[in-house]
C-alpha cells in the first residue's frame, strides 16, 4: 500500500508531470498553428545541422558551438535572410522548429509550399514558388530548450524568446505573400475592394469569404459569382472565370444604383 501511495504522490506532483499531461490539445494546436509556416528575418548566422541547434528558453545559445557547426556544414541562412518555419515538433522539454525544410532542405525550399485555409478561411491554395530566392542553400532546425517538461505557452512568447536570432515581427504568410503583389492589388486589399484580374485568394484577402456563391455556364463560358453584402445597403458582385476576376459590380439593394466600374489589374 505504501508503494501504491508513493506512486500516487509522484503522479500528482506538478514538477514531474510529463509534457503530454501538462499541455492540453488546445495548447498544442495553438503552438503549432502559431509557429508553422511563419516567416522570420535572420539576425544571427544559422548553421546547417543534422541535429537541432539548441537555443535556451532564456534567450541564450552556444555561439561557439554554432560557429563550429557552420564551419563544418556551412550556413543555412545568414543575417538578413528571410526564412520560414516549415515544421513544429513538441518534444518533452523542447519545441523544435524546422527551418527551410530542415537539414535536407534545398535552395528551392519554398517551392510547393501552399497557403491553404489561412486566408479568410477559404480552401484555396496559393503557391509561394514565385518569390525571389534570397536564401542560403539549405535548412536547419532549432530546438528551444526549457529544461523541464513543456508547460502551456503561447506561440507569441516563443517568438519573443527567439528574437536574438529570428525576427518574426510582421512576417506572417499572408503579409509576405501580399508584399509580392502588384502595388494596385496591395492597395485594393488594404482598401477592401476587388479588382478585375485578381485571383480568388486575393479577393478573399480583400473582402473575406463571400456570403453567397453561384455558378452558371453561358455560351460555353463557365463563370462563378461571389456576392458580398446584404440589403439594405451596398451589394458587391464579383464574377470569376476560372481563378480570375472578370467583372466587379457594386450596387445598392432596392435603389437600382450602380457605381462606376473599378479599374483593371494590369
Amino acid at each position: 500500500m505504501r508503494n501504491v501511495a508513493a506512486v500516487a504522490v509522484v503522479i500528482l506532483l506538478p514538477g514531474v508531470l510529463p509534457a503530454a499531461e501538462k499541455l492540453t490539445e488546445e495548447d498544442r494546436i495553438e503552438l503549432i498553428r502559431g509557429l508553422s509556416s511563419e516567416y522570420a528575418t535572420v539576425k544571427s548566422l544559422l548553421p546547417r545541422s543534422k541535429k537541432a541547434l539548441e537555443f535556451d528558453a532564456n534567450g541564450t545559445w552556444n555561439k561557439k558551438e554554432w560557429s563550429n557547426i557552420a564551419k563544418e556544414s556551412g550556413p543555412a541562412a545568414r543575417m538578413g535572410d528571410l526564412v520560414q518555419v516549415t515544421k513544429v515538433d513538441l518534444e518533452g522539454d523542447r519545441i523544435v522548429l524546422q527551418i527551410n525544410g530542415g537539414y535536407r532542405g534545398g535552395r528551392k525550399w519554398y517551392q510547393g509550399v501552399q497557403m491553404s485555409g489561412g486566408i479568410g478561411g477559404a480552401g484555396n491554395s496559393v503557391p509561394l514558388g514565385g518569390q525571389s530566392d534570397a536564401n542560403a542553400p539549405g535548412g536547419t532546425s532549432i530546438a528551444v530548450v526549457f529544461h523541464k517538461p513543456l508547460e502551456p505557452i503561447k506561440a507569441s512568447a516563443v517568438k519573443k524568446m527567439l528574437a536574438p536570432v529570428l525576427d518574426f515581427e510582421k512576417r506572417t504568410v499572408t503579409e509576405v505573400y501580399s508584399e509580392s503583389l502588384p502595388p494596385e492589388v496591395q492597395s485594393a486589399i488594404k482598401e477592401k475592394r476587388a479588382l478585375v484580374g485578381m485571383t480568388k485568394d486575393q479577393v478573399i484577402m480583400a473582402l473575406g469569404r463571400a456570403q453567397h456563391r453561384s455558378r452558371e455556364t453561358k455560351d460555353g463560358l463557365e463563370t462563378e459569382d461571389w456576392v458580398y453584402g446584404t440589403p439594405p445597403g451596398k451589394i458587391t458582385f464579383v464574377t470569376f472565370s476560372n481563378d480570375k476576376v472578370i467583372k466587379v459590380k457594386d450596387s445598392y439593394a432596392g435603389l437600382g444604383t450602380q457605381v462606376d466600374p473599378p479599374p483593371v489589374v494590369r
